[in-house]
């Protein structure tokens, strides 16, 4: 039986980007965003845009958000990503309009096979439809869509599609009922 060979692990073909530009958004992201003495959406915004990133108006970005790579996001007008929200885009994350990524999720865009020796890393896009709601802790893992207007409720996690208009709860987050918008 193989076991885990950490020593192996080789992502060679994964290529981020420019190391230099790399280093200067870990600085930025460091004082500007993960900071939590940070509270300007605006300069926010701003840099974003500096570094790649397509984001529409009205939208607000909260202290203490850790973003991987700016040029591998897209925010759509009037959406709000919360306090310690962590997107981890390894490859690329769209958020729609009028989305709300809550407090402390997680949007994950890589992961490990672990059927392999070598621990190879897996990455998937992830897209957040207009109008969705990942809830405070919640996590959305590699290749999942959230559809227009579904929910995933508080401290759930997203393996499969999130069909729109549903509420979606758990570990893993299954169909509870249709949102309704009054």
């Amino acid at each position: 039986m193989l076991k885990t060979d950490l020593s192996t692990y080789n992502n060679d073909w994964y290529q981020p980007g420019n190391p230099l530009k790399r280093l200067s958004w870990y600085i930025v992201n460091a004082l500007f965003f993960v900071n939590p003495l940070n509270p300007s959406s605006g300069l926010k915004v701003f840099l974003l845009r500096m570094f790649g990133a397509q984001v529409g108006k009205g939208v607000v970005i909260k202290p203490g958000v850790n973003i991987k790579y700016p040029r591998k996001l897209t925010i759509g007008d009037f959406s709000w990503i919360g306090e310690k929200v962590w997107i981890d885009n390894l490859a690329e994350v769209t958020i729609g309009s009028n989305v709300c990524v809550s407090q402390g999720a997680m949007l994950l865009c890589g992961n490990h096979n672990y059927k392999k020796p070598s621990f190879d890393l897996i990455i998937g896009s992830i897209t957040v439809e207009n109008g969705a709601w990942v809830g405070a802790k919640s996590v959305v893992c590699p290749g999942i869509v959230l559809k227009e207007h579904s929910v995933l409720a508080v401290n759930s996690v997203a393996t499969k599609d999130l069909e729109s208009f549903g509420i979606y709860q758990g570990n893993p987050a299954v169909l509870l009922r249709k949102r309704i918008i009054e």
